[in-house]
């Protein structure tokens, strides 16, 4: 973080500390979050040294703006802003993390985004849906009626990992290494992390990389009909992605496009549960193939508003700019509060509600502007796939125990249940 050399805050900007390490937080932040935007909406938080941004309309003006990005490192040197060295012990992490879409500014990310974007199509997400459904069905099936399994470890974990394998091209033999790997890899997004952490990050993006790049050489001997090929084909006025830069999109594509799915679906579903009408309603649109698809569509995007699978991003002031009164110099850090933005009154109407029916829903899980999600069109497909798969199938579906507290993970950023008991009836 390197705190002691980011710039001051405006001594008129509030202070306050926000423990995003603190269970009860994790489970419900909702509360916290609707009393410091009603009271405190910028705030400086020392021990995070983040200028936090909980209103709608101030993070989308950021996240429209050139004034902030992902990364400053394009505009001034680590001397120049003062940090020290990187840390070996994290290197292998670091050349990854400085070599996909989320990291980097324009006009490097235009290019990069433009060149991806030729080669990770609609087109070839839409070509998805069938295999998602029968991967749905397929798990589903081997749940017994009245059986009480894991939804998190027996459905959501497993249904990303493969679909982002065989969109890659990884073989199966190889597949079981990459739910370990991502959940390795992102505790480093976390605002504080251990040693411990720190060093199977580092190990998993060196045996991801490793796999990565044999599978590239792979496809450049013998070319298929996978996102890897199409990867290594890409052009475009005779640029080319490099092999870091296609390493890099690819374990983006497991980490983001992994955890978001897992994390959204698995939330989704627990709101479901203990929103009876609403999974109902779902039930019912499953039953007519005409209505299914926009109904889910919908459905979907509702949900990853009502509970935000990832409630916070950082973002750097490039050059000086102001945020709700308050102007911010170049080097300053901010956290971008989604999961109070998804639930702003001023923007939404009864926020705190499930509303599966809700239109428009301009919400901000996938962000605006430059770094808009690109993997977002996937990830709303394997939700949509998933959830009417279980609420067609197992209509009476419902929590093993309604009266058990959810088991939340330690992490705040990356936000997830880490079990959800279920009872699969039909």
């Amino acid at each position: 973080m390197h705190r002691s050399l980011l710039p001051p805050p405006p001594a008129a900007l509030p202070r306050r500390s926000l423990n995003l390490r603190d269970s009860a937080f994790i489970r419900d932040p909702y509360p916290t979050l609707a009393r410091l935007r009603d009271q405190t909406p910028v705030f400086y938080d020392p021990q995070a040294s983040l200028v936090f941004v909980l209103r709608y309309d101030d993070i989308a003006n950021v996240l429209r703006s050139r004034r902030f990005g992902r990364s400053i490192l394009h505009l001034r040197s680590r001397e120049e802003l003062g940090w020290p060295a990187p840390d070996a012990r994290q290197a292998a992490f670091e050349r990854f993390d400085s070599n996909h879409l989320l990291s980097v500014e324009p006009p490097v990310h235009t290019r990069l985004r433009s060149l991806i974007g030729k080669a990770f199509t609609l087109k070839r997400v839409e070509e998805l849906r069938a295999r998602i459904a029968g991967i749905v069905d397929a798990t589903l099936a081997e749940l017994a009626s009245g059986e009480t399994f894991d939804f998190v470890t027996g459905f959501a974990e497993p249904l990303p990992v493969t679909v982002i394998a065989d969109l890659l091209g990884v073989e199966p033999e190889y597949r079981a290494q990459l739910r370990p790997w991502s959940a390795a890899i992102v505790k480093l997004y976390e605002l504080d992390y251990t040693a411990e952490q720190q060093r199977a990050a580092n190990d998993a993006v060196i045996g991801f990389d490793a796999l990565l790049r044999s599978l590239v050489a792979a496809r450049r001997r013998a070319p298929r009909d996978d996102l890897i090929t199409a990867l290594t084909q890409v052009e475009e006025q005779g640029d080319r992605i490099s092999e870091d830069e296609l390493i890099g999109t690819c374990m983006l594509l497991l980490n983001a496009g992994h955890e978001a799915t897992v994390n959204g679906l698995t939330a989704g579903v627990l709101a479901l549960m203990r929103n009876r009408p609403a999974w109902d309603e779902l039930v019912e649109a499953a039953r007519s193939p005409q209505s299914a698809p926009p109904r889910f569509a919908t459905a979907v995007d509702e949900l990853l508003r009502y509970d935000t699978p990832a409630p916070l991003f950082e973002r750097w002031v490039l050059e000086e700019a102001e945020i709700g009164g308050f102007a911010l110099q170049a080097g300053t850090k901010v956290g971008l509060m989604y999961a109070s933005a998804n639930r702003d009154p001023a923007k939404f109407a009864r926020p705190d509600e499930l509303d599966l029916r809700r239109d428009p829903n301009p919400h901000l899980t996938f962000g605006l502007g430059t770094h808009w999600c690109l993997g977002a069109p996937l990830a709303r497909l394997e939700m949509q796939v998933a959830l009417h798969g279980l609420a067609r199938r197992f209509p009476g579906l419902r929590l093993a125990d309604d009266t058990a507290a959810p088991a939340y993970g330690a992490g705040f950023v990356i936000r997830g249940l880490t079990a959800l008991p279920m009872r699969a009836s039909p």
